[in-house]
């Protein structure tokens, strides 16, 4: 039986998760999210199934400053936001949750952009 595209990510997407789940329990994780328009991120506290903070192209702050929010500097602009937020509230190290998207592209100026504002992952 073949699977369809949204079969294939949400499996793709499970298997991440359950891995990053399985050797980082005790740590937040980072979730990314893109459209084709724009980019998300949060950080969650799983244990407590809590959001410790959110940060996305659809932002007031954002939008005044670019006018788009799906390229890569949109994406290394979220990603620094999100690092600052998250060491404001005393979030430090984090495992990076890229669900089903490959480590490319806006995910990873995301992930750099974080990195060098001190998060940890």
């Amino acid at each position: 039986m073949a699977l369809n595209k949204q079969q294939r990510d949400n499996k793709r997407k499970i298997r991440n998760r359950y891995s990053l789940k399985k050797h980082n329990s005790s740590k937040p994780r980072l979730s990314v999210y893109r459209s084709n328009q724009h980019i998300y991120a949060q950080i969650i506290d799983d244990i407590n199934g809590k959001t410790l903070c959110a940060v996305s192209t659809m932002d007031k702050e954002f939008k005044k400053k670019k006018s788009f929010g799906g390229n890569i500097t949109a994406a290394q602009e979220v990603g620094s936001s999100i690092a600052k937020i998250a060491s404001d509230s005393g979030v430090v190290e984090v495992v990076f949750d890229r669900g089903s998207y490959l480590y490319h592209g806006r995910v990873k100026a995301l992930a750099e952009a974080a990195r060098g504002n001190g998060l940890k992952f």
